[in-house]
């Protein structure tokens, strides 16, 4: 199983990938450390990342992260202010608190490395850890991948997609699978989700966490139509995203509004928590911090937009995205790195497309069709961010992702459920993409817009 709060996770900008997983990989090794008994022993450690870590761990952040996560941090609890101070100290002091308890020299210039040139056996996001005794004799190491999305596991540990290890009512593996035990038991896809979930929680505590996500989503929205000034990274990228919404607002008066308003609206929303997720704020992983801001700007305009929005629908739409998610997750990617931006935008824009299907009263055939219908329209989509930065094309990639999302639950809603083209055929046809896409591509700026852009 893998659970809604596998895939929407709370945490730090500005990549689930590159920032979240080294972080919790990094928090890991610290903590085998403590647990072993051999944190007293280490007076070094070494990090080295590979593949796309390595190419555009800088832009996303990553030797950040990894320096957080030694020191004990956790993506999800962390201050992003507190963050930005411990990381400033151990660059100055050139030491920190393995697992927050044990002072080690650790210079990040010389202690985290860059390896571009050898290629990683099993995934493009993999980091290395080694730590030493004071006579540079090895204590442990390690290697991990961070495998999309915040997941990470060890690279020794089996292929499987690491997911809740619980038996559910309601286990499954694809699409066809989810529809056919949904009809069997007369369940919306929403509760079916929310049966499989009572096997971690009773439904007040699951609702409270789904409220609290939700609340997250939405406030990543708020704090980015709040914040102005340019982007950290180099590229001077300026905030966009209050200065449209002021304009916004200031136009609502008018008694001539062009019908095709709706789209700046649900844009801005999704920019708004894409400019707080590249300046490193809190966001959810929807299903990566990359895609952020496709499913808080569809959450939004179901809820300010919608005839009859209830918070139950925004339930409805968690669960439901929840399950769409999963089918990516388990047959084939939501890593940047690995296919593309087609399994993180494109992805996001399916959960959603599916989510706001389901809160509008849509059947499940016509859910599966809405996601259908936003993935098939993402397909082959590159990751070539320039600099390595979440930020172009991300931000506003983000912002057709959530106006595409809702445009495939109207075409939905407004036919029978009955398609061409499976869910399960195009998530086929999205990992094979990915396979079959080239290396530049996919989250290492080596090509697309990442090269082409010339900075004057």
């Amino acid at each position: 199983m893998i659970s809604v709060f596998d895939l929407f996770k709370i945490g730090l900008g500005p990549s689930s990938s590159h920032t979240v997983g080294p972080m919790k990989a990094a928090a890991a090794f610290a903590d085998a450390l403590a647990a072993d008994g051999a944190l007293a022993r280490v007076a070094s450690v070494q990090v080295t990342l590979y593949g796309s870590l390595a190419f555009t761990g800088r832009g996303h952040a990553t030797d950040k992260a990894t320096i957080l996560g030694l020191s004990g941090e956790q993506p999800q609890s962390v201050d992003p202010d507190r963050a930005e101070a411990l990381v400033g100290e151990v660059v100055a002091l050139k030491s920190l608190r393995l697992a927050g308890r044990r002072p080690i020299a650790f210079d990040p210039a010389v202690d985290i490395a860059f390896d571009v040139v050898h290629a990683p056996p099993r995934h493009p996001n993999t980091l290395a850890f080694c730590a030493r005794d004071a006579a540079g004799a090895i204590v442990a190491e390690e290697r991990w991948l961070s495998i999309g999305g915040g997941f990470v596991q060890r690279e020794d540990e089996a292929t499987e997609v690491a997911t809740t290890t619980v038996a559910t009512p309601y286990p499954f593996a694809d699409a066809a699978e989810l529809l056919k035990r949904a009809a069997a038991a007369s369940l919306t896809i929403a509760e079916l989700v929310r049966a499989n979930e009572r096997a971690l929680a009773a439904d007040a505590d699951l609702d409270a966490r789904l409220d609290q996500t939700i609340a997250a989503m939405l406030g990543a929205i708020d704090r980015g139509l709040t914040r102005e000034g340019s982007l950290p990274g180099g590229l001077a990228v300026s905030r966009r995203a209050k200065a449209i919404h002021d304009k916004l607002i200031a136009e609502a008066g008018r008694n001539a509004r062009a019908a095709h308003e709706i789209m700046d609206i649900v844009a801005v929303y999704a920019m708004a928590v894409n400019e707080e997720n590249a300046a490193g704020g809190r966001v959810v992983t929807a299903p990566t911090n990359g895609a952020a801001g496709v499913m808080p700007a569809v959450l939004r305009y179901y809820r300010d937009h919608c005839a009859g929005a209830a918070p139950e629908g925004l339930r409805v739409m968690l669960l439901t995205a929840a399950a769409i998610g999963a089918l990516f997750k388990l047959n084939a990617s939501i890593s940047g790195a690995e296919v593309g931006c087609q399994g993180e935008v494109g992805v996001a824009s399916s959960m959603a497309a599916a989510a706001l299907c389901a809160a509008l009263g849509g059947a499940n055939a016509q859910i599966e069709n809405a996601a259908e219908i936003a993935m098939e329209h993402h397909l082959g989509m590159t990751c070539d961010p320039i600099g390595g930065l979440v930020q172009i094309p991300c931000i506003e990639r983000n912002a057709f992702g959530a106006i595409k999302a809702i445009a495939a639950a109207s075409l939905a809603l407004r036919g029978d459920g009955r398609h061409k083209v499976s869910l399960d055929s195009v998530i086929a046809t999205m990992r094979q993409t990915g396979a079959d896409m080239q290396s530049k591509y996919k989250e290492t700026s080596l090509g697309g817009l990442a090269v082409n852009f010339v900075e004057c």
